[in-house]
């Protein structure tokens, strides 16, 4: 059975806020179009914060995403603080004390987040939002090993169903937020919570990967 090793997997955490940091511009161009302009900005400034307690340090995967989540849900503004804030904190809460994380593992980590999002928010899939990503992403993580797939196939359904599901938020209409006020005229834009979330998934997805053995 494929495995990674949660002891020293944090790194993956730092990854992850290098990804975050470089796409700074770009997420807040994205969110300029149809909201405040500010995504980028926070989303970096608090990883980067998370980044920095956690440099220099050997941590196990779930101890640095217990670090960004507090960093995130306590220390930046906006919407999208209180919700990744949750996410990691449930992911890590999914991994603390396992040793070898597997494709099981890896799905109740998925689905927890998910419910902690849903769980101070309303927004559905087709609002245009972080779900469009998140939602499809965790189905074909499941869907994949349902039908026999290796984790590692698993995390590459995953990262193609992500990124369409960011994609797909282009030809939406905004129903949740300050984009929501736009009404049509926020179509034919990314919605740049779907855009990070994907950002998001794919920097974790391989960094499993590059570990599984």
């Amino acid at each position: 059975m494929q495995t990674f090793s949660n002891a020293n997997s944090g790194a993956i955490v730092l990854s992850l806020a290098e990804r975050i940091i470089e796409n700074r511009a770009y997420l807040s161009e994205i969110d300029g179009k149809i909201g405040d302009g500010d995504h980028g900005v926070n989303m970096a400034k608090g990883f980067g914060m998370a980044a920095d307690r956690l440099k220099d340090r050997e941590t196990t995967l779930s101890e640095a995403l217990d670090t960004l989540g507090t960093v995130l849900m306590t220390e930046i503004g906006g919407s999208m603080g209180p919700l990744y804030g949750v996410m990691f904190t449930e992911f890590a809460e999914k991994l603390d004390g396992v040793p070898a994380i597997d494709a099981a593992t890896y799905s109740n980590m998925l689905h927890a987040g998910l419910e902690g999002i849903q769980s101070i928010g309303s927004a559905k899939v087709g609002d245009k939002t972080l779900i469009d990503t998140l939602v499809p992403a965790v189905e074909a993580f499941d869907g994949a090993t349902a039908n026999g797939k290796s984790f590692d196939e698993a995390l590459d359904a995953l990262v193609v169903a992500a990124e369409a599901g960011r994609d797909s938020t282009r030809d939406l209409v905004a129903k949740i937020g300050r984009a929501s006020r736009l009404g049509e005229r926020s179509l034919g834009v990314l919605d740049a919570g779907a855009t990070s979330c994907a950002i998001i998934l794919k920097e974790l997805s391989l960094g499993a990967r590059a570990r599984i053995a």
